[in-house]
């Protein structure tokens, strides 16, 4: 009768002590999201602020006064559809070639009767240790014609030794008797690739994507080191400009209504820039979210 007193009291004492940890563990992670969310949520809320409003800074939990006067002075220049269509373009076009690219590298280097495999690997992974350096880099891209021509956009960077390796992890860890079953089958190498290791490495490709996809959206110093002209521009080159000219004003002062940049301060114009060229990555990661943990997990863990 006391044992089993005993044995109801403790799983009672067990239960209370288990619902606090819970709640404290719960309570963590509330405050890990809201400072990880919060920072977002501040320039969103500040870009749709009234400049003079949000001169006195502070917390932003919602819009003050709100307006969309610096959306309308950032969208009114046919610049900024330049540059986006630019970066879109290096983006979709860059991360389809890299992830290609990466791929039919990785193959055949995860490979163990591939007999030339260690050779291969180490000198892609040299690039990760060593490069040629700025100049060197950039007289080899000028010589190669690649100045000033869209191709400079893709080709330099076309794979990531990174990413490679990811991909070479993930496709080694994968069952060699699917392979060896093919070949009994009559299937070949490229078969095999294109209709057994490909379909069952969705996770690593969406998490190579993703990498290549942030890679190329952000890019910046490939548009300044190597285009000189506006029809070339990205977009992150020229948000720059427009932080870097006293707030946007200076680069969008062709416009025809000159008091309506006169009422932006600086700090609304960041606030914009920033919050433009980050909403696209935020509206697409949710649809790879689900791969990329799984992918980057096992692509370099295992191999």
């Amino acid at each position: 009768m006391r044992r089993k007193k005993h044995q109801k009291f403790w799983k009672k004492k067990q239960g209370i002590g288990d619902r606090i940890s819970g709640y404290g563990i719960g309570l963590v992670l509330a405050v890990i999201v809201i400072m990880t969310i919060y920072p977002f949520w501040h320039v969103l809320m500040y870009s749709f602020s009234d400049s003079r409003a949000s001169m006195g800074g502070g917390i932003f939990l919602y819009p003050r006064h709100f307006s969309l006067l610096s959306y309308k002075l950032l969208f009114s220049t046919e610049q900024i559809f330049i540059a986006f269509g630019n970066t879109g373009m290096k983006t979709i076009f860059g991360t389809a070639l890299s992830v290609i690219i990466s791929a039919m590298t990785a193959y055949p280097l995860s490979l163990h009767r591939f007999k030339g495999r260690s050779f291969f690997s180490m000198m892609i992974f040299f690039t990760m240790l060593f490069n040629g350096g700025m100049i060197p880099t950039y007289l080899l891209i000028k010589n190669l014609g690649l100045i000033d021509n869209y191709l400079v956009y893709i080709l330099p960077g076309a794979m990531s030794a990174y990413n490679m390796f990811i991909l070479r992890n993930y496709f080694g860890s994968l069952p060699r008797s699917l392979e060896e079953s093919a070949f009994l089958d009559g299937a070949n190498s490229v078969q095999i690739f294109l209709k057994i290791i490909l379909p069952l490495s969705k996770p690593a490709l969406a998490a190579v994507t993703m990498f290549y996809g942030i890679e190329n959206w952000n890019s910046y110093m490939d548009g300044i080191l190597y285009v000189n002209t506006t029809k070339m521009q990205l977009l992150q080159v020229y948000l720059r400009q427009l932080i870097s000219a006293a707030g946007g004003k200076g680069a969008l002062g062709d416009l025809n209504n000159l008091s309506t940049a006169a009422a932006l301060t600086e700090d609304t114009m960041k606030m914009t820039v920033i919050a433009v060229s980050v909403i696209p990555v935020l509206i697409v990661y949710p649809f790879l979210q689900k791969y990329y943990t799984k992918g980057v997990l096992v692509g370099s863990v295992k191999g």
